[in-house]
Formats: structure tokens, C-alpha cells, sequence
């Protein structure tokens, strides 16, 4: 028996960078500004192949270990603090977001409870809904702060559940959506037991696929009330 149309996907976990703001060329450049001083470079070809799908840390942690320099702990802590201001600069003068990203936030808020689950950190989140001018539609933030693991860990999206149980029930929070853009992030939500919305900003539909994605789309807008109830009647019905 299905639900009634209300409660189709009555809950949606957002995705950030790459979902809703356009701002990987932003984070690369200040990757790099931060990698400058320790003599490590960055090309475009690793950081989408290699380092796109982490946080901060994960990413630091990567390409010191990918260049023979593995890092302490308070090494990692420092290079993330250091980025810091390096992005919110950038940002702060320019935050590219994809078209259709703040109606589809408004549009999920209105049917059920929105989180963003992302591995970026706080404060730049909190930014990128300013600039959307959805903070009010936004129930929860999880972000980089708020995990010990990045994806394609299922603990961002773990905790999203946890949070919207608190508002919906359980059984209700384990039927939310996840829209995501990048492998790593559709097999987070995949390992949580969510259903995943994929959108082929950062890669090819065919590379979502195979990752587990529920449903393809080439860009937000596609993201339709009609494809989304189709969906859930195909996956949950």
C-alpha cells in the first residue's frame, strides 16, 4: 500500500558543494593557495579523479599521503584552519549556486523537514545559505564538524536520520531523499539506506549509475514533483 502523495518523500538530505552552489572551482583554488607554501601542487584532473569526494581532513590527508608526507593529527587540524579563510574569501566575493538550487530547497521544505548533510565545514555552509536566501527552510546542517568520517562513510547520513526522526519518526526519516552529485556521496547514502537523487554536475550519469544511484538527473531543475513521485512509487510503492 503506498503512502498518501503528502508523505512522498516526506523528508529531503541535501548534499552542498556540487548540489546546490557551484563552488568546487572555489575550494581548488584555495586547496592550492593553502598547498602553495609545503611545495604541493594541485591539477584540476587529480583533484576531480582523487580528492573531490572528501571533506577537508580527507583531502589533506590524501594528498600528503599521496606525496610520501603523511600528517599528524594537529598537522591535519592546522592545514584545514588554514584553507579556512583561503575559501570564505573567495566565497565571500563570489559563490556561484547551480539554477534551480534555492526553488528546490523551498520546494522539498514545504513538503517535509530539509537538512543539508555535507563535508564542508559549518561556516561555509551557513554562507551558501545565505546566498540562496534559504536559511529559513533549512532544519539541519551537518557538516565536517559534526562526523569523525567523510563519505562514502555513511555517518553524515546516519546522523541526518537521527535528526529527522526527531521530527517525523523513524519510519518516516528512513523514506527521505538524498540529493548528491558526487560517487562517493551516492554511496554514502546507498550504505545508509536512503534513497539517492544523483545530479550529473560533477560526473557523468553513467558513473552515478553505477554507483548506486536511485535516480539520475542531468540537472536540478529535472528534479521535478513528477519524477520524484514516480520514483518513490517505483522504489517504495
Amino acid at each position: 500500500m503506498t503512502l498518501p502523495e503528502t508523505q512522498l518523500f516526506p523528508a529531503t538530505l541535501f548534499d552542498y558543494n556540487g548540489v546546490l552552489v557551484d563552488d568546487e572551482a572555489v575550494h581548488l583554488a584555495a586547496f592550492r593557495d593553502t598547498l602553495a607554501p609545503y611545495g604541493i601542487t594541485l591539477s584540476d584532473e587529480d583533484y576531480v579523479d582523487r580528492y573531490l569526494g572528501f571533506d577537508d581532513r580527507g583531502a589533506f590527508a590524501a594528498i600528503f599521503a599521496d606525496h610520501g608526507r603523511p600528517l599528524a593529527p594537529d598537522e591535519l587540524e592546522r592545514l584545514v584552519e588554514e584553507k579556512r579563510p583561503h575559501y570564505l574569501g573567495r566565497a565571500a566575493e563570489h559563490l556561484p549556486t547551480f539554477p534551480g538550487a534555492s526553488e528546490l530547497v523551498r520546494r522539498r521544505a514545504a513538503a517535509g523537514p530539509v537538512a543539508i548533510v555535507s563535508g564542508a565545514l559549518r561556516e561555509e555552509i551557513l554562507l551558501g545559505l545565505a546566498v540562496l536566501d534559504v536559511q529559513a527552510h533549512v532544519a539541519h546542517v551537518i557538516s565536517a564538524e559534526d562526523t569523525r568520517a567523510c563519505k562514502p562513510d555513511p555517518e553524515g547520513y546516519q546522523l541526518g536520520i537521527e535528526r529527522l526522526t526527531r521530527e517525523v519518526g523513524e519510519r518516516r526519516a528512513r523514506l527521505a531523499l538524498v540529493v548528491e552529485d558526487s560517487l562517493a556521496g551516492v554511496q554514502a547514502a546507498k550504505a545508509a539506506g536512503l534513497t539517492c537523487a544523483a545530479v550529473a554536475h560533477s560526473y557523468p550519469i553513467a558513473a552515478l549509475e553505477r554507483a548506486g544511484a536511485d535516480l539520475v538527473v542531468p540537472t536540478l531543475q529535472a528534479l521535478t514533483d513528477e519524477l520524484l513521485r514516480d520514483a518513490f512509487r517505483r522504489i517504495h510503492g
